[in-house]
């Protein structure tokens, strides 16, 4: 059975990449799996029928066979645990590569998404510009650690691996603001991860939702 994922039928991100769906397409391009998408209104996530496949109304969900799962980064794990290509088959490296999942999103993530979503809701809020700052200075510090760890390899630890998909896909969501200037061997790497064959066929066909979309208003 062929694998389905559910994504925005009108991606908040105005095709730029950001919306989880795209971690997963990416992991798939990377291991060679086709995959059916099925697109969902706002309304439609918080329907029964999708709740019944993930119980927070969220994107993305992964269907195949009798198979259901929530959350891109369980999705990914599952993808790279089943499939080569993501994974080394050297039990320590493999276990370094899956520490590197959790570590872009338990660690780095969660302050850079706090930052997106304060400027996005709080900015209007009298505290806001206060708060900016130390939201910023959260974001640097990790960055700062993130760059001594990288150095001038090209990925974290060995070959690309399903913590490099996932690590690059969190650092793009700082592409709208000046955070990563200060770290251009970040940069260097989130480039060298959009240059992936994989990546590139996955923008393509999350991309080409939000033109269908917008051409149809």
């Amino acid at each position: 059975m062929t694998i389905t994922l559910t994504a925005f039928e009108r991606s908040p991100d105005r095709g730029r990449g950001l919306a989880r769906d795209m971690r997963v397409r990416w992991a798939l391009e990377e291991v060679g799996q086709p995959y059916d998408v099925r697109l969902l209104s706002f309304a439609a996530m918080k329907d029964p029928a999708h709740l019944a496949l993930h119980p927070f109304g969220q994107i993305p969900t992964y269907q195949e066979d009798d198979l259901v799962l929530f959350e891109s980064g369980a999705i990914i794990l599952h993808v790279a645990t089943r499939y080569p290509g993501l994974l080394p088959d050297e039990g320590n490296a493999r276990a370094r590569a899956i520490g590197w999942m959790f570590a872009a999103l338990n660690t780095v993530e969660p302050p850079i998404v706090e930052r997106g979503m304060a400027s996005i809701v709080e900015s209007d809020a009298p505290w806001y510009a206060a708060r900016l700052p130390m939201l910023d200075e959260r974001v640097r510090g990790r960055l700062s650690q993130l760059s001594a760890r990288l150095g001038d390899a090209d990925w974290l630890d060995g070959a690309f691996s399903a913590g490099d998909l996932l690590m690059v896909t969190v650092l793009r969501r700082l592409s709208a603001s000046t955070l990563l200037n200060d770290y251009p061997n970040l940069g260097a790497y989130i480039a060298r991860g959009e240059a992936r064959p994989a990546y590139q066929r996955a923008f393509a066909d999350q991309r080409a939702v939000f033109t269908r979309a917008a051409g149809a208003n």
